[in-house]
């Protein structure tokens, strides 16, 4: 009798130890799945934003984001086919245009920053001021290269807005100097300092850009300049197998108090990059 009270005894720990692996095994694959994948401007990312941002993130709710940083356009699209939780992009009628739609469930204004001209110290083509329609005006009347981003984000589709009313509808072809990239905003700086060219940019990238060559910010503090963020959560009823109640995790901490404070907190040399403004919740 003993002796079968121990072979039950062994047996009772040897599934409690088993049903303990099982449990361990468990746990990564359910840890892999508190995560969702962002569909985000390059500007966002490449500032450096993200790097301060998500950690913080993180730490409040336990949620990874994996980021895919592509043009605004290109977000939204990533959006509509299901291919991402959330957005965190900046081109505002697009934005509105998705949720109209149906793919988004709302657009929440997040934080600003402004747009800026920058280009060669020397000024060939003279457009330093603050007037950004004057400035267009002068770069299609001059010769001097100009880089745009050509990948349909939301900095590419300020830009065609300015040239547009600079007069040029399609500056492609008609703009002696002006060459596509079809690049992220790093890219474009890049190319725009191995060249000497202009290009406009977001003033978070360029802030936190460092082969600048001889390039220097020549139009800023035109209102027409703003540049605003929102996010967006991805509709489930267009595509049920959205993490809602994760994304929704994400949209609600960068909209509250903590998530604007850490929006604020992130500066370079100083400077702050983003101005957090989310509606009063």
């Amino acid at each position: 009798m003993a002796s079968m009270n121990s072979t039950l005894a062994r047996r009772a720990a040897l599934s409690l130890v088993l049903a303990g692996v099982a449990f361990a095994a468990a746990l990564p694959a359910w840890a892999q799945d508190k995560f969702i994948v962002m569909a985000s401007t390059t500007s966002t990312e490449q500032s450096g934003l993200f790097a301060h941002l998500l950690p913080a993130f993180k730490k409040a709710t336990g949620i990874d984001v994996r980021v895919v940083a592509v043009g605004t356009g290109q977000a939204l699209d990533m959006g509509r086919r299901g291919d991402a939780d959330v957005l965190f992009v900046h081109d505002q009628p697009a934005e509105e245009k998705l949720v109209a739609e149906g793919f988004g469930i709302k657009r929440s204004p997040v934080m600003y920053n402004d747009f800026v001209i920058v280009g060669p110290k020397s000024d060939p083509a003279g457009v330093k001021g603050k007037d950004v329609v004057e400035a267009m005006k002068k770069l299609a009347a001059s010769q001097q290269a100009f880089i745009s981003r050509g990948d349909k984000s939301g900095t590419h589709a300020a830009e065609l807005r300015y040239w547009k009313a600079a007069g040029v509808d399609t500056p492609v072809g008609k703009v002696a100097g002006y060459k596509e990239c079809g690049c992220g905003m790093g890219p474009a700086l890049n190319m725009a300092a191995s060249t000497n060219a202009y290009v406009l940019a977001d003033r978070g990238t360029w802030l936190s850009f460092k082969n600048r060559g001889d390039l220097a910010v020549l139009v800023e503090g035109d209102t027409r300049l703003f540049n605003q963020y929102g996010v967006i959560v991805v509709n489930p009823a267009k595509h049920p197998h959205v993490k809602v109640d994760l994304a929704q995790a994400f949209a609600d901490w960068v909209l509250s108090a903590d998530g604007q404070a850490t929006i604020a907190s992130y500066k370079i040399g100083g400077e702050q990059l983003f101005f957090p403004n989310a509606e009063k919740r």
